[in-house]
């Protein structure tokens, strides 16, 4: 690749700069770059109390992430030792219009944290979880922190957040710059609707705490913004008492729309804690077999689950319902033991062209059936099909998108398929496209996780209204456009 003004000017700062070079191993013909010796200066990279590292194997690292399907090579990637870190490197690249990116646990799948020919900033150095607010309600913690250490550093005084996704290790940061969707939504909105402050380094390099009341226009833009406005490096969030154990069930269902009603009517009376839903194919490949998974939360948050209360009135077929009492974090964490084994058996490393939408509940059947209609085990591979609903009330984050309508619906098809299968990959990412096309002319959007070929015009009527004040707040705390390349929204 032939060296933009930008790439040359940090290639020179790494050599010029007096910063040490630390770790070279001659054979790999790879080192890392300590910045901590440099003078800084506008010539030079600014002193570091962490690393930027040069070597192959990072920068191949940077290049990738969890859908293996997009590759963009950084020249750096800095390893903060501090949030100075983050300010004096995003204040470098602006003034060098040098592209960056951050990155938190690389679980993206379409390229999302990666930038070519710049920088990418793992935060996953920034992970301190903070003391718990003097009340108990909040508790600040690094951008980097995982969820499944945030989560038992609360248990253990008996709290917790409202909302996980499924999957508990990934980054703060990384799911608020999406917006974090749970079978917990319906109660407590997502992630961001959970964030009573930040602090960012926006992309003109100056450390900022906003919140609703402090640097509003900023707050709402960095929340589900994409990472276009600024790069979170701490978030302080909402907390609640935390359940000792629950009730968790499976309830088996032969009929789509029966499904999804049970499904609507659960989240509406508010009966579980947690909803959400999977559909998987039948003994003759179609995916015709639907399972709804509610959880109930035992004390001291709510009484002891009474199963007669719980499923009154419900349809599934009762014959093969299974019920289990779990701790509370063996529930959030169940998926572990499944990621090992795909761990374990190589299929974490496949590309995963991911389908995510949102989708009207009244529309939500019709869509629903005609993706998995045409839908194949082959084409899911080791992947799974989730539905749910979510109540469009609990959802008051500008910039996350959903459909008008009380009950919106999240369906996500995470199929997995081998990387080296180009045709394939790029023929699913074709089905990806119809499927959306097909969503938002019924009113429905994109949760953008998920691996959707998108223009910048598709962008523009993704967020909708909302997108005046997006774009105001990207002129604004990014004015030379350097931020989160890789989704192409500006």
């Amino acid at each position: 690749m032939p060296h933009t003004p930008s790439r040359r000017a940090l290639l020179r700062g790494l050599t010029a700069s007096g910063a040490a070079v630390v770790g070279f191993d001659p054979a790999a013909r790879s080192w890392a770059v300590d910045g901590s010796g440099s003078g800084g200066g506008l010539a030079g990279i600014p002193a570091l109390d962490g690393a930027l590292a040069i070597d192959e194997a990072s920068l191949d690292a940077a290049s990738d992430d969890y859908g293996h399907i997009v590759r963009r090579r950084p020249v750096a990637v800095l390893r903060p030792g501090s949030v100075r870190d983050v300010v004096a490197m995003v204040r470098f690249c602006n003034t060098h219009r040098l592209p960056l990116a951050p990155r938190g646990q690389g679980h993206a799948t379409n390229g999302q944290a990666q930038v070519r020919g710049g920088l990418v900033i793992e935060t996953a150095t920034l992970a301190d979880i903070g003391p718990l607010s003097p009340d108990g309600a909040t508790v600040t913690v690094g951008a980097g922190a995982r969820w499944s250490e945030v989560t038992k550093a609360t248990i253990a005084h008996g709290l917790t957040p409202p909302v996980f996704t499924d999957y508990l290790e990934l980054s703060v940061g990384g799911t608020l710059s999406v917006g974090g969707l749970g079978g917990q939504t319906h109660r407590h909105g997502a992630q961001v609707d959970n964030v009573t402050a930040l602090q960012v380094v926006t992309g003109a390099g100056e450390l900022v705490h906003c919140s609703p009341t402090r640097h509003p226009d900023l707050f709402h833009a960095v929340l589900a913004g994409l990472g276009q406005c600024a790069v979170i490096v701490a978030a302080t969030l909402r907390l609640l008492p935390a359940p000792e154990t629950v009730r968790h069930y499976l309830l088996p269902y032969d009929d789509l729309q029966t499904f999804l009603d049970d499904q609507r009517t659960l989240v509406r009376e508010g009966r579980f804690d947690y909803v959400e839903g999977q559909v998987s194919a039948d003994a003759h490949g179609a995916f015709s077999v639907h399972t709804l998974e509610a959880v109930a939360y035992g004390p001291p948050v709510g009484p002891a689950p009474d199963d007669t209360v719980l499923l009154r009135g419900l349809r599934h077929n009762p014959s093969g319902v299974e019920r289990a009492d779990l701790r509370y974090y063996d529930f959030l964490d169940r998926i572990a033991p499944a990621v090992e084994a795909l761990k374990k058996a190589g299929l974490w490393s496949y590309a995963h062209p991911w389908l995510n939408l949102l989708l009207p509940g009244r529309s939500a059947a019709a869509l629903t059936g005609d993706v998995l209609d045409t839908l194949t085990t082959t084409d899911l591979g080791p992947g799974v099909v989730l539905v749910y609903p979510l109540l469009r009330e609990r959802l008051t984050t500008p910039l996350l998108r959903t459909p008008d309508g009380p009950v919106p619906y999240l369906f996500a098809v995470l199929r997995a398929t081998p990387p080296d299968d180009t045709a394939t990959v790029d023929r699913l990412l074709a089905a990806n496209r119809r499927a959306y096309e097909a969503t938002a002319a019924a009113g429905g959007t994109q949760y953008p996780v998920g691996s959707i070929p998108f223009t910048r015009a598709d962008w523009r009527a993704h967020f909708g209204p909302a997108w005046p004040l997006f774009e105001s707040a990207k002129r604004r705390y990014d004015p030379c456009g350097i931020l989160a390349p890789g989704q192409g929204v500006f």
